[in-house]
């Protein structure tokens, strides 16, 4: 379905992003990062989210096997989160005036930008779709379901940490000690299982 070096660059893209992960759990849970300590959970949700709204998306979006309505919407999705991105870099690690609420507000404007463009494009949605159609029908609805876990997980977070992001001692990570976390974690985890299978099952069908 997806073009061969697509595919190169998607299974790349995993590795690369699966190595920077081990790296960055070393680095935050037993030198100290800038943020706290992170959970088991939460790193493999910020893997995940990386992974699919950072990579996955843009690299469907230049794929021209892609049905190009589908890829006119992630492509947008992609624009807007690679300027979030850098944004929120920015933010934590030099202005340090990073908060929750602006992630929920991106990630809600996402959400209305996705449906504007799926509402944009209806007339292909509304017709007979093959299996391509379906298959790039089904990446969209899993990066809205993903929008709305986080804008969860967000909020969750801001309540757990009660808005203390900012400055020197800002936490933006769940820790898997403290008791703070606890159901933040275990939901996570609980979503983690869920969300993996259907982009491992998404991936194999793109890569037939």
């Amino acid at each position: 379905m997806l073009t061969s070096s697509t595919r190169v660059f998607l299974v790349v893209a995993l590795l690369a992003c699966a190595s920077a992960a081990v790296g960055f759990r070393r680095r935050q849970n037993a030198q100290g990062g800038r943020g706290g300590r992170i959970s088991g959970p939460k790193l493999a949700w910020l893997l995940y989210a990386v992974f699919l709204w950072f990579l996955v998306c843009p690299l469907v979006a230049m794929d021209a096997s892609v049905p190009v309505e589908a890829r006119v919407v992630l492509g947008a999705f992609a624009v807007s989160m690679w300027l979030r991105g850098a944004a929120e870099l920015y933010m934590l690690y030099v202005s340090r005036n990073w908060k929750p609420p602006y992630g929920v507000g991106h990630d809600l404007g996402c959400i209305a930008l996705v449906g504007a463009g799926l509402v944009y494009t209806g007339e292909k949605w509304a017709g007979v779709l093959d299996g391509r159609d379906v298959w790039a029908l089904a990446l969209v609805g899993l990066v809205l379901v993903t929008l709305v876990v986080e804008v969860a997980y967000a909020a969750l977070f801001h309540q757990a940490v009660e808005g203390r992001t900012t400055g020197e001692d800002g936490v933006w990570f769940a820790d898997a000690e403290q008791e703070r976390f606890r159901r933040i974690n275990r939901l996570t985890l609980a979503l983690n299982v869920p969300l993996y299978g259907a982009l491992a099952v998404w991936l194999l069908l793109g890569m037939r």
